[in-house]
């Protein structure tokens, strides 16, 4: 599943004025193929501005989301590699983010599943920081 949601949604860039930007870039093919509304995103923004830095994962690897009411319309996952990372409040790196959306509250479950097991191989997550296209990437989750 997480090779079929990543599939045109993949984005490499140098780098990124701020972690803002970096959640907007991240959530633009879900803005363009009407998955998520701007409001989705800006609630994003908003959820780290209240919440803190809930959404790294680990060292470099953020999933920025929302409840699915703050304007999801349906499941979707989007790849950002920043090859400079930016800067999330209290000055901590991220290189990769995974953007998640969801039309329910448990409807990304197994979205997330797949994520959390490329995430937990020590080798798969360490590649992460080092793939430059969607091919790469795609085979990495086929490992």
């Amino acid at each position: 599943m997480l090779k079929e949601q990543l599939t045109g949604k993949t984005n490499f860039v140098e780098s990124i004025a701020s972690w803002q930007e970096a959640i907007r870039l991240g959530a633009q093919p879900l803005l363009e193929q009407g998955i998520v509304e701007e409001s989705y995103v800006e609630a994003m923004i908003q959820n780290v501005l209240d919440n803190g830095n809930y959404i790294i994962l680990l060292p470099q690897v953020a999933m920025p989301h929302t409840r699915p009411e703050n304007g999801s319309h349906g499941i979707g996952m989007t790849f950002l590699r920043l090859a400079e990372p930016v800067m999330f409040p209290g000055e901590e790196p991220v290189s990769v983010l995974f953007t998640l959306s969801s039309d329910s509250p448990d409807g990304h479950l197994e979205l997330i599943a797949s994520l959390g097991e490329l995430l937990s191989d020590e080798k798969l997550y360490q590649k992460l920081f080092d793939v430059e296209t969607e091919q790469a990437l795609l085979d990495l989750i086929k490992e």
